[in-house]
């Protein structure tokens, strides 16, 4: 598959700078760089978006994350093999990602609340941002068809 176009945060290079900035801060924010890796691939398995799914697996891994928890993360409720605060992290990413599935609170308190219980504010921040950002780069990617193991995000 070829990509429609090149990745509009690649042809605006002053939107790939902001973007950078975003990443620096929320891997500054406290949060366990394994936890923030399974948020961006849950939310991006939720999205289809292959190119981002392709390169959360390729940068867990190379974090020292395990195939186990990997192959794992899209039935993580069923499985023993997440601990207390990354289950508040994936439910955060699943609600968060899928705003348009409730009518109401679009993020549940019961949801956030249990985030809160395991994460500092700033924690939080980064981990709402990694959310954020990965459903903007699913975006990005699903619009132009960026393929799997393109290489950049």
């Amino acid at each position: 598959m070829k990509a429609r176009m090149t990745n509009p945060a690649k042809v605006l290079p002053d939107a790939m700078t902001g973007i950078q900035n975003i990443y620096k801060a929320m891997y500054q924010g406290g949060v366990d760089p394994h936890t923030l890796e399974l948020v961006h691939l849950r939310a991006s398995q939720i999205n289809g978006c292959s190119a981002c799914v392709h390169a959360g697996v390729a940068g867990a891994k190379k974090s020292g994350e395990t195939d186990e928890r990997l192959h794992a993360v899209a039935a993580w409720r069923e499985t023993p093999f997440f601990s207390d605060s990354e289950r508040a992290a994936l439910a955060l990413a699943e609600a968060a990602t899928r705003l348009a599935d409730r009518s109401g609170q679009a993020v549940p308190d019961e949801i956030w609340d249990a985030a809160a219980d395991h994460f500092t504010e700033e924690q939080l921040a980064a981990i709402v941002l990694m959310i954020a950002t990965t459903n903007f780069f699913n975006r990005l990617n699903a619009t132009v068809q960026e393929p799997a193991g393109a290489g950049w995000n």
